[in-house]
């Protein structure tokens, strides 16, 4: 990712603190959020390792196959899951976006100053634009709390990794990590 550097630290944080909160999830009792997220945390510490400044680390040549190569087997997995329902489908085009940043890294011929020059933004890039802003707006409307009938009951307390505002926050950081890693391609 290529940018201000302050922006830069401020995504590395955001994404990796993500994951971190990510791999509290996992010790929930149920399996499929465990599951979920344990791909989100990859999807985290991934973005927030693509988002430290160039100026501070300039990964190797073969970084980026590798991280093509570990978010194309997400993808893979997700597709794998999207079989018994569409909510794993956005973990497949979040790894697909992945995939498509490291490809890019990888052939460029300046990777500290990747940039695509006068030809405009690539329309890959800008359908990954326009699927994360929808996703980030979407899901900044879910965590509005709903208003609870007169006379219900308060809900049960939830451990740390069954509380599903907090996935769906979570979620929504990273959508917002990936529409400024895209931004900045």
């Amino acid at each position: 990712m290529h940018g201000p550097v302050s922006t830069a630290w401020l995504l590395v944080a955001l994404c990796a603190a993500t994951g971190a909160y990510c791999l509290l999830r996992m010790r929930s009792g149920i399996g499929e959020q465990r599951r979920a997220a344990g791909g989100e945390a990859l999807m985290g510490f991934g973005m927030a390792a693509m988002a430290v400044p160039a100026a501070v680390f300039t990964p190797p040549r073969w970084a980026w196959p590798l991280y093509a190569a570990v978010f194309g087997a997400a993808a893979l997995r997700a597709l794998w899951a999207g079989r018994g329902g569409r909510r794993h489908l956005h973990h497949l085009v979040g790894s697909a976006a992945m995939v498509y940043m490291a490809v890019a890294m990888a052939v460029s011929p300046h990777t500290a100053h990747h940039t695509h020059g006068g030809t405009g933004v690539p329309l890959l890039t800008g359908v990954l634009l326009l699927y994360f802003a929808g996703y980030v707006l979407l899901s900044g409307v879910r965590l509005v709390p709903a208003v609870a009938p007169a006379g219900a009951p308060p809900p049960a307390p939830a451990g740390w990794g069954d509380r599903p505002e907090l996935a769906r926050a979570c979620r929504l950081s990273m959508g917002i990590g990936m529409v400024a890693m895209l931004l900045t391609m």
